[in-house]
């Protein structure tokens, strides 16, 4: 699968490149970020209909999201978001280069990630989908319901029907990708989707949404958002050194670097799996990031490390938090992800790229007397999240 990154010039045109000369194309346009079950049934269909006609199957993402760009503009006097701006993005669900490797497990043809601009934006959803048809030959567009594009989002699933009906140079397949309801959010927290309205003060929403996993994901409840994902929820990162507080007490830990990708839960304790992904390399020696895994490890290894009963990966209880036994009254600290490998051996892990799964919620972050009965703590929680890994992979 290609990948590649495409920029709008300051008119907001992008200079799509040459796709195929003898195949047409079969297109998805979106952020995806999570590739929930909703965001899947579009990725399958764009590929079942491509190898129908034999054309190329195509995603279109944008990078930053449209709604930190907008976000942006609203306070910042109409600007688009500055370059210094574009790295770690705390709201993502799942870091672009995620999202790109599991399209190319679906079997997409090509990503084209367009940087996400104000002029861009400002294009008619009419005007962009000529482009698609007549720069990438686009033979038929799949979106779902809910979808928009185009300047002021009017471009939903009626309005692009009606254009492809109307010049016959398209065809447009609209997914069900809605999944099991509704959930409302806000208030005094989400209710079941049969219960779900959009009364006072709370937010409806698709349960397979983004909005709906990262409410989940901000309440601790990683079993739930794993089940719309349809796999557990991870956050990947550089090992840091830390404090080394775990070592001493006998649990030794893996900090993870705070420019991650992927959405940190809530504070608390976790059980799930460390995935050591191999020590950072410079980008040039993998091919200057032309997938998803450049400057970290090829794609096969990547592919052997992430397997399950991979020796790379390994169970280990989770904490996210501020370490609030080791803090001062009124002391500040920032929120810190650390691992502790369930292993008779300590692994050297310093600069390698790790990937923390979460399997389930353990318990809450606490404040304890002393070491002496954190460390017994500590080891429930190894003892626990053993039990619950064993258990998961059968």
């Amino acid at each position: 699968m290609k990948v590649s990154r495409l920029k709008p010039n300051p008119a907001g045109i992008v200079e799509w490149p040459v796709l195929s000369t003898t195949r047409g194309s079969v297109l998805t346009v979106g952020e995806f970020d999570g590739v929930h079950r909703g965001h899947q049934a579009v990725l399958e269909r764009v590929v079942d209909l491509a190898a129908e006609s034999d054309s190329t199957a195509v995603a279109i993402m944008f990078d930053p999201s449209p709604k930190r760009v907008h976000l942006y503009a609203d306070t910042h006097a109409m600007a688009d978001l500055p370059n210094d701006l574009l790295g770690h993005d705390s709201e993502e669900v799942m870091g672009v280069d995620e999202r790109i490797r599991l399209m190319e497990e679906m079997g997409l043809d090509r990503v084209l990630i367009v940087h996400y601009t104000l002029a861009f934006a400002a294009k008619s959803y009419r005007f962009f989908i000529r482009q698609l048809v007549d720069r990438l030959g686009m033979q038929a567009l799949v979106l779902g319901r809910d979808a928009r594009m185009g300047a002021g989002r009017t471009g939903d699933v009626a309005a692009i029907g009606d254009l492809a009906e109307e010049t016959g140079m398209f065809r447009l397949d609209v997914v069900d990708d809605r999944g099991p309801g509704y959930v409302s959010l806000g208030g005094d927290g989400a209710v079941e989707p049969s219960e779900a309205s959009s009364g006072e003060g709370r937010q409806r929403v698709r349960v397979w949404s983004t909005t709906n996993l990262r409410h989940l994901l901000a309440e601790g409840r990683v079993r739930e958002a794993s089940e719309i994902m349809g796999r557990v929820h991870s956050v990947e990162g550089l090992v840091v050194h830390g404090e080394q507080r775990g070592r001493e007490l006998g649990f030794p830990t893996a900090n993870l670097s705070s420019e991650h990708s992927g959405y940190m839960p809530m504070d608390g304790v976790y059980a799930g799996w460390l995935v050591d992904m191999g020590p950072v390399r410079d980008a040039s020696r993998d091919g200057e990031g032309e997938g998803p895994t450049g400057g970290v490890a090829k794609t096969l290894d990547r592919h052997v490390r992430l397997a399950s009963g991979s020796p790379w990966r390994m169970p280990a209880a989770i904490s996210i938090g501020t370490k609030e036994t080791f803090q001062s009254e009124g002391g500040h600290a920032e929120r810190v992800l650390e691992a502790n490998v369930i292993t008779d051996t300590w692994l050297e892990l310093y600069g390698h790229r790790v990937r923390i799964e979460f399997l389930d919620f353990l318990r809450p972050q606490e404040r304890y007397a002393g070491a002496d009965e954190l460390k017994a703590q500590l080891a429930l929680d190894a003892q626990h999240a053993g039990a619950l890994t064993d258990k998961a992979l059968g």
